[in-house]
């Protein structure tokens, strides 16, 4: 889809130029022999185009990052004869047990099992594991999992990051060769085959051309082309009525006779497509916030291309957050704002919230943040892919197309929970044959975006590698930052299963923060799930408690200890701290203004780009 006609490229100024661009050599050299910076600008280009093409085989994953972590992992256990001791003894008596189940299983089949699967793995849990030979193959493999965990941890002078990454790296290995993964030792699959005379094997293998096909010409995966925004998604009504180069704003039209006066800003993160927060219509967090009177404005982000590589992380704040609030202030004049962030977007939103402080901006109501971490120090395993070899393979790989493409970074995502998100859908779709049914959710996840090249590598270093954010060293306009001048209240909302922003990384905002109150909510689910989880879906709970100035502090594992538990969704929770901090109701507000006035009907154009 081509750009609409009424957006307009930022400028970058002299002090944002990238530092990848060119130096200019100097005039007195021999120009018989090759300009040194020629010959640098050469050297630069080779190596990136090496990795660039090495990080399309190795999944972006950098060779030299994971043997320096094997190589400290090895010459530490060399140089370790106790715990090399402790292994071979830890192996004796494994396969002492191993034999002695093997034998007592032979002749009683009731015989429990020596070794149970964490509660996460749910690879066995199949009656079938239980039967003889395959409850033989199943637990030599967990117990062969557990040698390797104690073998890859608890090391004198190995590097803890490096012995997460070694454990990390190895239980992925060891993964793939799972005997779930493996059809002759997978009685799920051997009784299928048995019981269809191999036509699973023959659909799996129709399946797996299909999905290849898809992949190589980039259509999306197989049912997602039932869902659509604006036809059976993103449905809550509503305008644009603003337009950047990097994003739209949506207003939504009200939906009862009042509103409460201040409205709700809210700003997904530039790696996904806003319409998560409005889904169907029974489970969009936007149409509830409607519903329940307020004006909500929504940020939708362009999916970026090559030409926008020089966007960095300042042009985000200005063209998305800032130049929102300038649009809202004129159509709602006089009102303060709640601001929302969800995941990166909660990070930015933040940043943007702390400049205001800073420089005395007090229109916001309040701040809520979905799902986000403001201190990197302990952003859990996604920090096994940010070190400084890491990035600076991504960076060479980025460097070639100018974006980092969605199917990259969906990849890195996919591997924190590979047995969920790979090694299961390879076994029922491609040895069981069994499609699993597409969902909203599922079609908004295969709705891939890009990032720029610039914007990316400053936020991995600034704030993943270098954690700037929560040091006090990230700079707006050519001054710091810090989350501790943000004044307004703050609702903080995590999630228990979260493998993108930890919740216990989230909690740090207590370390953070100086405002009057933070209400910290924790509720069940995954960093999408848990997000997208409305009122009268089964199964949901959450824990929320206001920490107020003066106040202890208590750590995370005491909080949820301590913390009442409350069934249900947690979004009429935070509706009702809204409506707290906000002022009496009045009549709604114009769909835009003369300054603003509306381009197109909601959802609009940026969410239809691919």
């Amino acid at each position: 889809m081509t750009k609409p006609s009424d957006t307009t490229s930022p400028t970058v100024t002299a002090d944002e130029k990238p530092a990848y661009q060119k130096q200019s050599a100097p005039a007195d050299i021999d120009p018989v022999t090759p300009e040194p910076s020629t010959v640098h600008d050469l050297a630069v280009t080779l190596d990136k185009a090496f990795k660039a093409n090495l990080a399309r085989m190795t999944a972006g994953i950098s060779p030299a990052g994971l043997a320096k972590v094997y190589f400290d992992w090895l010459s530490h256990l060399a140089l370790s004869p106790g715990k090399q001791l402790e292994l071979a003894d830890k192996s004796l008596r494994k396969l002492t047990r191993f034999a002695r189940y093997a034998t007592q299983s032979t002749i009683n089949h009731e015989t429990p099992p020596t070794i149970e699967p964490l509660p996460q793995d749910r690879r066995f849990s199949n009656s079938a594991w239980r039967s003889w030979p395959y409850n033989l193959y199943y637990q030599y493999f967990l117990l062969n999992q557990q040698w390797w965990h104690n073998a890859t941890t608890g090391i004198d002078g190995m590097s803890s990051g490096s012995e997460r990454v070694v454990s990390f790296i190895t239980r992925q290995m060891l993964d793939h060769w799972s005997p779930s993964n493996i059809p002759w030792l997978n009685p799920e699959i051997s009784q299928a085959t048995l019981a269809s005379g191999g036509t699973n094997l023959t659909r799996g293998w129709q399946n797996l051309v299909e999905d290849l096909q898809r992949i190589a010409t980039g259509r999306p995966p197989v049912g997602a082309e039932a869902y659509r925004p604006g036809e059976n998604l993103a449905l809550t009504p509503g305008k644009v009525v603003y337009r950047n180069h990097l994003i739209e704003l949506i207003q939504y039209s009200p939906t009862t006779e009042q509103v409460y006066a201040e409205p709700v800003l809210i700003m997904p993160a530039w790696i996904m497509k806003y319409y998560i927060l409005d889904l169907e219509p029974e489970n969009s967090l936007t149409r509830y916030l409607v519903n329940q009177g307020h004006t909500v404005f929504m940020i939708s982000w362009r999916n970026p291309d090559t030409e926008d590589r020089d966007l960095g992380m300042e042009a985000y704040r200005k063209l998305g957050p800032m130049a929102a609030l300038d649009a809202i202030s004129a159509i709602v004049p006089e009102q303060k704002i709640h601001a929302v962030g969800y995941c990166l977007g909660g990070t930015l939103m933040s940043i943007a919230a702390a400049a205001m402080a800073r420089d005395g901006d007090q229109r916001l109501a309040s701040l809520t943040t979905l799902a986000t971490q403001v201190d990197f120090s302990e952003a859990g395993e996604l920090m096994l892919f940010i070190g400084e070899s890491e990035v600076d393979y991504l960076e060479s790989m980025m460097w070639k197309q100018g974006y980092l493409d969605g199917y990259q970074m969906a990849g890195a995502f996919q591997i924190l929970r590979s047995n969920d998100l790979i090694w299961s859908h390879m076994i029922h779709a491609y040895l069981l044959g069994e499609r699993q049914p597409m969902n909203s959710l599922m079609a908004w996840n295969a709705d891939l975006t890009r990032m720029p090249y610039r914007m990316h590598s400053e936020y991995l270093r600034q704030l993943f590698l270098d954690n700037d954010l929560a040091s006090g060293r990230y700079q707006v306009d050519g001054h710091p930052v810090v989350i501790n001048d943000i004044r307004a209240p703050m609702f903080i909302v995590s999630t228990l299963k979260d493998h993108v922003a930890p919740w216990q990384s989230v909690y740090k905002i207590h370390l953070l923060a100086d405002t009057d109150e933070v209400t910290f909510l924790l509720t069940s689910g995954g960093h999408n799930a848990g997000i997208v989880s409305e009122p009268g879906h089964p199964h949901r709970r959450y824990q929320m408690r206001t920490h107020r100035e003066g106040e202890c502090y208590i750590n995370p594992d005491v909080w949820q200890q301590t913390t009442p538990v409350s069934e249900g969704s947690w979004w009429p929770a935070w509706q009702a701290w809204l409506a707290g901090y906000s002022s009496d109701k009045a009549n709604p507000p114009s769909m835009g203004n003369a300054a603003y006035p509306p381009l197109c009907d909601a959802p609009g154009e940026y969410v239809q780009m691919k």
